[in-house]
């Protein structure tokens, strides 16, 4: 807990940091205030790689397209939000219209291009993400959307929403669902941070064009097969861990 401490205070002051000091960014091209952003990423993982002893392992990079995409990811903590970034290509990320009134942040999530939906608006609020999201695949770049929506426990029920369907089905592009095991180590609704790899796994692509029904089917099978097989990983690394430690003697009495 004093490493998962000292982590956050350190995750805080950097991005504040950040911010501030990147704050005439917002003047500039778009493409500088990326390179913020991504450097932010940068930062973040590194301070918890050092401090925490997490790091990151990403699976089939390659099977992301370097044009216009849908990435549609598994949902297990705050981590996805800023570690998917520099591993997509400048990538537009679907987010609560309400972040964009906080100071700082929510100027550079607008400067980002982020899609935001107002979700109180309803079909007003999908029309106009659609709109968005169209103008950022036009651009040639990566849609990111958390089709749960919110963060979800490992091991908790799916509870996929629309939103992915929608977009799916407007932009027409390949789409490519991510699994991932970070609640194992960043969980949700807690400030412990906890070591080991998180992984990334990019699966295999889902093309345009198929059936709604076929595509839902495909989208939650693959994540949710993929990320059940990737928190067993973890939990199994754990497992070995602390046999290590007690054989070692460091895991006490």
């Amino acid at each position: 807990m004093l490493r998962s401490h000292l982590f956050n205070a350190a995750f805080y002051v950097a991005t504040a940091v950040i911010l501030v000091v990147g704050s005439p960014l917002l003047l500039g091209p778009r493409a500088a205030a990326m390179w913020g952003l991504r450097m932010h990423a940068y930062a973040c993982l590194w301070l918890l790689r050092v401090i925490v002893g997490t790091r990151l392992e990403v699976r089939h990079a390659e099977r992301l397209p370097k044009g216009a995409a849908l990435v549609a990811s598994k949902h297990q903590s705050a981590w996805e939000t800023f570690a998917l970034i520099p591993l997509l290509h400048d990538p537009a990320m679907v987010m609560k219209a309400e972040l964009k009134r906080i100071p700082l942040y929510g100027w550079f999530s607008q400067k980002f291009g982020m899609i935001f939906v107002a979700r109180e608006q309803r079909a007003s609020a999908l029309k106009q993400m659609l709109k968005d999201a169209k103008d950022r695949a036009a651009e040639g770049r990566h849609v990111l959307i958390f089709p749960e929506g919110t963060r979800q426990s490992p091991g908790a029920p799916p509870a996929y929403k629309p939103g992915a369907l929608a977009l799916y089905e407007a932009l027409g592009v390949v789409c490519v669902p991510v699994a991932l095991n970070s609640g194992m180590f960043w969980p949700r609704n807690s400030p412990e941070r906890r070591p080991g790899t998180i992984v990334v796994e990019f699966l295999e692509p889902i093309p345009p064009g198929l059936p709604r029904k076929e595509f839902q089917r495909m989208l939650q099978e693959r994540i949710e097969i993929a990320t059940d097989r990737l928190v067993t990983e973890a939990r199994s690394a754990a497992t070995r861990s602390r046999a290590v430690d007690w054989v070692s003697g460091t895991g006490g009495a």
